[in-house]
């Protein structure tokens, strides 16, 4: 009886979140810090545009292994939206859970990180890449073994002093920010249903620099 039980349940926990054609599923993987104390700050831009998004597609979070996800469906494509609980600097452990476990392959995966290198809000998508001295993006590549991967960075600037690059980035955004934001997270929401729906290649060409 007991082993019955013990296959049931552990059949249950490793079913997927979504089904279907793997090349038809992506996963939006947001990097950011969890709790109050990071929630509004410039590093963890990636919660909040996934939590934009989540808000306008009416979505529910669930707190699941390696962190909170949700997920929606638009035009057959599935879009499986992941918020690592690990912290910023173990990011990858998350990543490469949720691809395995839903089977989804590595050229499906967008990475959402904040980028002290270019101005405020402008969107810059890559394919590839170097980490660029930001620890999520170094942890991901430690993880997966390349830096053959899709990111999405969004510019913070680098309107800091000497010395006070940390206070920056998990610093909040100020007033000025604050009301362009709503508009960055909108372009931002476009970026990610562009990736599933028109591919990598058309919505670079559609949103760099813009």
């Amino acid at each position: 009886m007991f082993a019955f039980f013990k296959k049931l349940f552990s059949s249950k926990s490793k079913s997927q979140i979504t089904e279907g054609d793997p090349m038809k599923k992506f996963l939006i993987a947001g990097l950011g810090n969890i709790g109050p104390k990071y929630e509004h700050t410039r590093h963890n831009i990636g919660f909040k545009l996934l939590d934009f998004v989540a808000e306008k597609e009416s979505l529910t979070w669930e707190t699941a292994k390696l962190g909170d996800i949700t997920s929606y469906k638009k035009k057959g494509r599935t879009f499986l939206l992941l918020k690592p609980s690990t912290y910023m600097n173990l990011s990858g452990k998350a990543v490469k859970y949720w691809l395995e476990k839903e089977k989804i392959p590595l050229e499906n995966l967008l990475v959402i990180t904040d980028d002290l290198n270019l101005p405020f809000g402008t969107i810059r998508i890559k394919t590839k890449g170097s980490d660029g001295g930001h620890n999520g993006l170094k942890d991901i590549q430690s993880v997966l073994q390349t830096t053959q991967y899709n990111r999405f960075r969004f510019g913070i600037s680098d309107e800091f002093s000497k010395g006070r690059q940390v206070d920056y980035v998990l610093g909040e955004w100020n007033e000025e920010e604050e009301k362009l934001l709503k508009e960055r997270l909108e372009k931002g929401a476009e970026v990610i249903t562009s990736f599933g729906l028109a591919g990598i290649n058309i919505t670079m060409n559609t949103f760099n620099a813009k």
